[in-house]
């Protein structure tokens, strides 16, 4: 970097820093202003604000409620950062002045284990996976914003059928206050229904669907994230698969780092036939770890069923923490670290991405000759 540039940096990111503290939004706008010679020069700076789902558990994997926005904290390459909003599970996330100082008090919830019917019921017993109230599983997830992408290809002859129940009951799971979109991939994808809260187009969309073709999981999956990109809030895209992919023109990694910088968390449901695969296997624990979401390699049918359970008991019990990035010259990839602070609290797990790569920040002079 020359002297130019260096000076340059920094007298932006001195302007950034002092905008950045009265943003409110997920893209806001700021500036800051002069005059010299009867002109008014305005220096306009966009700054993202950045969002984190933290997932807290025990060491049997059981959910740690109750914890305040002061039992965690956020650096970003080992910068700390000061936290904007906060909300857990299915609270709207609220501005910190909103949190009265209440002493955090951790509470361990048990992880939810699906009811599996026995085989040969799955019809006649519509309610049997369920061992929540209605009422319950109606505020599971709230607000989420859930992308179910499903392996249609060649590799899902055996056991399809056995796949769209699970989906569907995942479908039916989710409370009706979540929009779902569907789509499944071959070769190429189809959006089989788009984001809503009508269950019966999703539901439609999951029974439409037939095996066919090469399988390019990789392909789809980065149309998926650009579509959950468009969206804020809590987003995860659930991936069934039932094998490697064969025909993709897209790197993983690509795929990795688009749902990392988005913060869109990726759970992969495969089958036993993706984990013979060592080079799948690899790829698809890396790229759900490292965006904070989880993959499971099934068996047999019934632990798709509870693989599923599983992802939807995942989203109803995270913490949701955004903030506004400090003021940094790294404009490459950038380092998430969340830890819990005070020492009963260290003996927790915590699980989110690992980090981003931030967007453009769009900076302009706007100059007005006074009279």
């Amino acid at each position: 970097m020359t002297t130019k540039q260096f000076v340059a940096c920094f007298i932006f990111l001195a302007v950034l820093s002092a905008t950045a503290a009265g943003l409110r939004g997920q893209s806001s706008s700021s500036s800051a202003s002069g005059s010299k010679d009867g002109a008014t020069y305005r220096i306009r700076v966009n700054v993202n604000m950045v969002q984190l789902n933290v997932a807290v558990t025990d060491k049997k994997g059981e959910y740690v409620t109750g914890l305040r926005p002061a039992d965690f904290a956020v650096f970003e390459d080992d910068i700390r950062e000061k936290i904007a909003t906060f909300a857990e599970e299915n609270e709207p996330p609220r501005n910190l002045e909103d949190i009265g100082p209440g002493k955090g008090d951790p509470k361990l919830v048990k992880t939810y284990v699906a009811k599996v019917p026995r085989r040969g019921h799955e019809r006649s017993s519509p309610d049997i996976f369920r061992e929540v109230t209605p009422e319950h599983a109606a505020s599971l997830v709230a607000g989420a914003s859930v992308f179910i992408l499903f392996d249609t290809s060649n590799y899902m002859y055996r056991g399809f059928v056995f796949a769209q129940d699970a989906i569907a009951e995942f479908v039916r799971s989710l409370g009706p206050s979540n929009r779902i979109a569907f789509y499944s991939y071959s070769r190429n994808t189809s959006r089989a229904a788009t984001l809503t809260a009508h269950r019966w187009q999703v539901l439609r969309g999951v029974r439409a669907t037939v095996a066919g073709d090469d399988a390019a999981l990789y392909d789809a999956l980065l149309l998926t994230l650009e579509d959950a990109a468009g969206f804020s809030g809590k987003r995860a895209v659930v991936v069934f698969s039932n094998g490697p992919d064969n025909s993709s023109v897209v790197a993983p990694e690509d795929v990795r780092e688009l749902a990392q910088s988005e913060g869109v968390a990726i759970y992969m449901i495969s089958t036993q036939e993706a984990r013979l695969d060592p080079i799948s296997t690899a790829v698809f624990e890396r790229m759900s770890i490292s965006t904070g979401g989880k993959a499971y390699f099934a068996k047999n049918w019934r632990e798709q069923q509870k693989a599923f359970a599983s992802v939807r008991d995942d989203l109803a019990h995270l913490y949701s923490l955004t903030y506004y990035p400090q003021p940094n010259v790294n404009f490459g990839w950038r380092r998430i670290t969340v830890k819990l602070v005070g020492e009963n609290l260290k003996r927790y797990h915590i699980r989110t991405r690992s980090g981003y790569r931030p967007k453009l920040v769009r900076a302009g002079v706007e100059i007005t000759q006074t009279p």
